[in-house]
């Protein structure tokens, strides 16, 4: 699995929404300063945010963005298969994926790819944007 900028730019967006959550809409301008993403590319990764849920926007003087969700319900694996795709290394152990090979039962890789999938599903799985949130939080206090 490899993160693209797009999928780190959509990871960040959701953190600094986490830190306003549930109370103030964030402008688009203030979260591109913050996160050091150029405005077109944080228009295009917000629209894919709010396509899927994660993000709301209300438009006019007083609009911005914000979180559907609370930080806590928001894992970061979910963040990024909706930006990425499947977590797993090939496609072939995915799950979720049609068989493509009929070489599986014989293939040497095939469960230490599995393996490896799991272990990263499992990771980004058990993690959410609150705890982020805090481990954010303790790094800048250093």
């Amino acid at each position: 699995m490899k993160i693209s900028y797009k999928c780190d730019y959509a990871l960040k967006i959701i953190l600094d929404l986490a830190d306003h959550y549930p109370h103030q809409l964030v402008h688009r301008s203030e979260i591109a300063a913050r996160q050091d993403i150029p405005e077109k590319f944080l228009e295009q990764i917000l629209r894919a945010l709010i396509k899927s849920g994660f993000v709301y926007s209300k438009k006019g003087p007083k609009g911005g963005y914000a979180l559907c969700r609370p930080p806590k319900e928001i894992a970061l694996g979910e963040v990024i298969r909706v930006i990425e795709g499947p977590v797993y290394p090939i496609s072939c152990v995915d799950p979720e994926a049609p068989p493509t090979c009929d070489f599986v039962s014989r293939c040497a890789f095939h469960s230490i790819w599995k393996e490896v999938g799991e272990k990263i599903a499992q990771i980004v799985d058990t993690v959410n944007f609150e705890q982020l949130q805090q481990k954010a939080s303790r790094l800048k206090e250093k």
